[in-house]
């Protein structure tokens, strides 16, 4: 049994019934009480955020969470389908559990963390960054590059992200998943 000392960023905690990742942690002494430590908890399994505090030394429950590379497959009425890359085993998961659903395409690689207790998935991470090609934009106006102006841009998956005049229809951009930025354009 764990306690409340082996806190750490990412952790995966169970706390009434749900699970919850660790954003954010530290400790409060004061010289009169006993020491406490907060965190900041985001929901695995529901979209909760929420703040505990507990004495120093009180009993947490983590869980083992194993993180293993999928391949995406398709999207149907099940949800979104994913290929273990060991196994070849599928998975079919909620949109709500992919982190960037609008960013998935084919045969794309992603993290999904596994609750070693119930071999269930928690959860699918796309790479922070991924290249995807941008299958519509309007063409920029020549020479106005001075000021950071940026337009709408269709990618290959349908979404849409907020890029430079520079970037035109059938470049390659590097996009930032966490954000759905533009990050630059690849060659």
């Amino acid at each position: 049994m764990a306690n409340t000392s082996d806190i750490s960023r990412g952790m995966i905690i169970k706390l009434d019934g749900s699970l919850y990742s660790v954003v954010e942690f530290g400790e409060n002494k004061t010289a009169r009480a006993a020491a406490k430590v907060w965190a900041k908890l985001k929901g695995v399994d529901n979209s909760r955020s929420i703040e505990k505090t507990w004495n120093s030394g009180d009993s947490i429950h983590p869980v083992r969470v194993e993180r293993k590379d999928y391949q995406y497959l398709y999207k149907d009425d099940t949800g979104y389908s994913f290929m273990d890359t060991e196994t070849f085993e599928q998975i079919a998961v909620q949109e709500s559990m992919v982190d960037a659903p609008q960013f998935l395409k084919e045969g794309q690689e992603v993290s999904v963390l596994m609750n070693t207790e119930t071999e269930l998935p928690m959860s699918v991470e796309l790479p922070d960054k991924i290249v995807m090609l941008v299958t519509y934009s309007e063409p920029g106006v020549k020479g106005d590059t001075a000021t950071r102006t940026l337009k709408p841009a269709t990618i290959e998956t349908g979404a849409t992200v907020m890029v430079p005049l520079f970037v035109n229809e059938g470049e390659m951009i590097r996009i930032n998943t966490k954000t759905g930025e533009y990050v630059e354009r690849v060659k």
